[in-house]
């Protein structure tokens, strides 16, 4: 008896080392984990701050969301801003203990275990939120044996259970919902909101949040674009666990499984939307290296002293490389969740966009293509040689996409001419929509050709914000962008400079010269004379402010005659224009290529009292965090003095009342303002370019209008100026701002006269009469005569 009860305690000995040793067993084996004994183990570093890589957003003034720039399209977005549906339809659906738990359903594992033993294969899984958001957070790696996996399954448990000790449930769930990939580019809650729904996540409903929460199960499978069907059971199924665990009713959950999906579906495209070209200006000048001359072309030595200009000066340019991160490394457009605020306003880029394209469509476009048929090689005028032609298009197929492929497989120049014309199947630009044609190669080169562009900028002189900025007619078809990058002869918008000098010099707009042609005398001994147009008015004495209003080149030349092309050129740069300027006679014709970007800061000074401010595109930058690290200011600069200033606005305003943009006060299409107008129209030789500035006493504007060659052209001065190119965007555009009230411009805002100013400026009362009886065929005699 005695030996057997030796023996029982044995085995009971026996068993309880057998369940110690387990134990221990057990302690070791997840303590070798947490240690990182059997594969990679997250620090708390680590889970406090994981490895996510959030896009970076770019907003505009009034708190629309332009674009963004990642690798992986997510946004953070906190609990609090999150619809409570969506939390409930998770919970419901992923993980109805989650508030529960410390990570770990026990109950859930003994279904699981359950479901295994019975064969029942609805029993439901095992992971709760946190194992599964674990696993999103540092993903499995690839496994050579099953033995692996499951050690991976138990760390998911471990990390899990840190995630728990370490954030709060509702910090967990945000970070789900912000690191789930939902597929078509949108990853985490904030996008998946914007591009299926076209709406926010705190403004999703319980049909749209179940459909959301459906897609967790397998995005892949349950795509909503492409297996619409299957994807509305699931959301269903959701709705049913939403009703089963009582955050919804029947009637609720009967009603919502009716709808459709009631997708709004936008697609992540940076070609598309809203200020294509001024978010993708944005991403390059953040992104710029340092300028070095070994990475200009030889023919760029302007470009690079301009861009080295802009990172000395301009703190946006470069702005990535520039500053530095908490961890001493450089910021990261595509990774670092950055918030830019711009200056552009949403709603006037809107606006610019949609007069850029009404006049080009319905107006312009169509009569360029019946100018074409006069043509005896479209879309090239009839000047050009069979030599320049053949350039022109040998220098366009070397810049094609087509060229550079076909080049890499090892093409001669000779073949790929032969290639390109062949017809083959291509899709082309119209202002109707792409349109899929049989074309050759090269004639779809003279079809872009032959597409007129036209860029315009608007900013507000005294902020110096830029609040519209349209590079072009259409970024995916046309993707230069003429506003910042691109540079034309300005014709006589350049005029105003040369006026600004004689009013600085003591001259007023009622000072009166002879309207007759002036010779210049030029250094090689040859002479120049500059030519008008017309001969209205040749021979008498007339006012400067006619003579502007006009453009009438003979009292342009008797201005220049005063002084001379250096003291224009002095005035320019101080006004901010930045380009290379040849300081010679014939300057005041506009032979000089500026951008836009230039001229609209430059007449910025006009409404400024004098001052220069040089047009900026953000005002704040912020981490992901929400923390502010950089604000921007304007350069500021008084160029000229605040009466000069007033002096050039009532020259100006003469251009609009009286003179060559005086359409916008007749004209019943885009017309008929009442508002104080200035501004200046400007067309260059062989009326290549067409321009309009326009200044108000709050923005100044400028466009330009023209073909991506200066070979292209209207073959006449009435369709081919300015008045005609330009001008009429600029009233449509103008009406859309004035007509907004939530804008705050009005056409009751007058220009402030300066202090103690008394210089007499009411002069050519005599000549109104006449020249109002002679504005409906005003032609403006603006081109460029080179000597």
């Amino acid at each position: 008896m005695k030996e057997q009860i030796t023996s029982f305690k044995k085995y009971i000995i026996i068993f309880w080392a057998i369940i110690a040793s387990g134990i221990i067993g057990l302690i070791i084996f997840f303590y070798g984990i947490s240690v990182g004994w059997m594969g990679y183990m997250p620090t708390l570093e680590e889970l406090e701050n994981p490895p996510n890589s959030f896009a970076s957003e770019v907003y505009s003034e009034d708190g629309v969301l332009l674009r963004k720039f990642f690798f992986r399209n997510r946004s953070n977005v906190d609990f609090n801003s999150i619809s409570p549906s969506t939390v409930e339809a998770l919970v419901a659906t992923e993980d109805a203990r989650f508030f529960d738990h410390s990570g770990i359903d026990l109950i859930g594992l003994v279904r699981v275990v359950k479901g295994v033993v019975t064969g029942n294969d609805n029993a439901g899984g095992g992971s709760t939120l946190s194992q599964q958001l674990a696993k999103m957070l540092f993903p499995r790696e690839k496994f050579d044996h099953k033995w692996q996996l499951v050690i991976r399954k138990f760390r998911e448990w471990v990390i899990a259970v840190k995630l728990e000790r370490n954030f709060t449930k509702e910090e967990i769930i945000s970070m789900y919902l912000n690191k789930y990939d939902f597929l078509n580019l949108a990853v985490g809650i904030k996008s998946a909101s914007r591009i299926y729904f076209s709406t926010t996540p705190d403004k999703l409903s319980f049909e749209q949040s179940a459909m959301l929460v459906g897609m967790a199960k397998n995005s892949a499978l349950y795509n909503p674009l492409r297996r619409p069907k299957m994807v509305k059971e699931r959301r269903n199924v959701v709705l049913s666990q939403m009703y089963k665990y009582d955050f919804i009713n029947t009637t609720t959950k009967d009603s919502l499984q009716k709808l459709p999906l009631g997708l709004k579906y936008q697609k992540e495209d940076f070609k598309e939307g809203v200020g294509t070209y001024f978010t993708e200006y944005l991403r390059t000048i953040m992104q710029h290296k340092k300028p070095e001359r070994k990475n200009y072309a030889s023919w760029q030595d302007q470009k690079f002293k301009e861009d080295l200009n802009e990172w000395n000066k301009n703190p946006l340019f470069g702005w990535c490389h520039k500053n530095r991160k908490m961890d001493g490394s450089p910021y990261n457009l595509y990774r670092d969740g950055l918030k830019i605020h711009a200056t552009l306003n949403s709603k006037m880029q809107k606006y610019a966009e949609e007069a850029v394209k009404h006049h080009l469509s319905k107006n312009l476009q169509p009569a360029f293509f019946k100018n074409l048929k006069h043509y005896q090689h479209p879309p090239f005028s009839n000047d050009l040689t069979p030599k320049e032609r053949e350039r022109i298009l040998n220098m366009s197929i070397r810049q094609s996409e087509r060229y550079r492929v076909l080049r890499s497989k090892g093409k001669k120049f000779e073949d790929i001419l032969t290639i390109f014309d062949k017809p083959v199947d291509m899709s082309v630009f119209t202002w109707k929509g792409d349109v899929d044609t049989i074309m050759s190669p090269l004639d779809s080169i003279k079809y872009d050709m032959s597409f007129l562009r036209s860029a315009m900028m608007t900013y507000d002189s005294r902020s110096g914000h830029i609040k519209a900025y349209v590079g072009g007619p259409n970024y995916r078809h046309f993707m230069y962008d003429m506003v910042k990058d691109g540079k034309r002869q300005v014709g006589s918008t350049v005029k105003p400079f040369l006026y600004t000098l004689a009013m600085q010099n003591g001259l007023t707009p009622c000072t009166k010269a002879l309207n007759i042609e002036y010779t210049f005398t030029l250094p090689d001994g040859s002479t120049w004379t500059p030519q008008n147009a017309g001969s209205e008015r040749y021979g008498e004495n007339v006012t400067l402010k006619w003579g502007l209003a006009n453009s009438v080149n003979n009292i342009s030349a008797w201005i220049m005659r005063q002084y001379n092309p250096g003291g224009m050129k002095e005035v320019m740069k101080k006004m901010g224009i930045t380009s290379r300027i040849d300081a010679v006679p014939s300057m005041f014709l506009g032979t000089t290529e500026i951008s836009i970007y230039e001229m609209v800061g430059a007449f910025g000074c006009f409404s400024n009292k004098g001052i220069f401010t040089k047009p900026i595109f953000v005002t704040s930058i912020e981490d992901k965090n929400g923390n502010i690290v950089a604000d921007f200011e304007p350069f500021r600069d008084e160029a000229i003095s605040k009466n000069t200033a007033y002096l050039m606005i009532n020259l100006l305003q003469g251009v609009i009342n009286r003179g060559t943009g005086s359409r916008l006060r007749w004209n019943k299409e885009y017309g008929q303002f009442t508002a104080a107008m200035a501004g200046k129209t400007g067309t260059t030789q062989n009326h290549s370019d067409g321009w309009f500035m326009g200044v108000t006493p709050e923005l100044v504007t400028g466009i330009w209008t023209g073909a991506n060659l200066r070979s292209i052209h209207f073959d006449n001065i009435r369709m081919g100026q300015g008045a005609n190119l330009a001008l009429p965007i600029y009233g449509f555009y103008m009406h859309k701002v004035y007509d907004d009230p939530t804008l705050g411009y009005t056409q009751d805002t007058q220009f402030e006269k300066p202090a103690g100013f008394n210089i007499n400026i009411d002069c050519d009362q005599d000549v109104e009469k006449e020249i109002e009886e002679q504005t409906n065929t005003v032609i403006e005699d603006e081109s460029t005569d080179f000597f």
